[in-house]
């Protein structure tokens, strides 16, 4: 496996992403492999905060990756989420936003994988 370097172009385009266009794509990944968009949008909750309306909101808004993190309250234990996604490792991002990102791409493959909800819910 090649891990990649992260560059500030990735991070600038990762910021501006929009997050109503990914999370289509977030619910298709874990529907196909026998998830449900709840549990997703649990696991979404859990790293974010956000209840279901204010998901929505965000979506509605059509807001950038830079704006659902910045507006996120992020899970104290979020930093227990480590491993390769994209051919990144997630603990060894420099760049605070993108490494939030990739933490989210990390628990929607760990749901779409069938990881059971309390190991990707991470507890101490």
């Amino acid at each position: 496996m090649v891990i990649v370097k992260v560059t500030d172009k990735h991070n600038e385009r990762v910021a501006k992403m929009i997050f109503a266009s990914v999370y289509p794509l977030y619910v298709d990944k874990v529907e196909k492999k026998g998830r449900t968009k709840a549990e997703l949008d649990q696991v979404i909750h859990w790293l974010t905060g956000f209840c279901d309306d204010t998901l929505q909101e965000l979506i509605d808004e059509k807001v950038t990756f830079k704006t659902f993190f910045e507006r996120a309250n992020l899970h104290p234990n979020a930093h227990l989420i480590k491993g390769v996604i994209c051919g990144y490792r997630v603990e060894d991002i420099d760049n605070a936003l993108t490494r939030q990102c990739r933490y989210l791409d990390k628990l929607v493959e760990e749901l779409a994988r069938g990881r059971k909800m309390e190991k990707i819910l991470r507890s101490e």
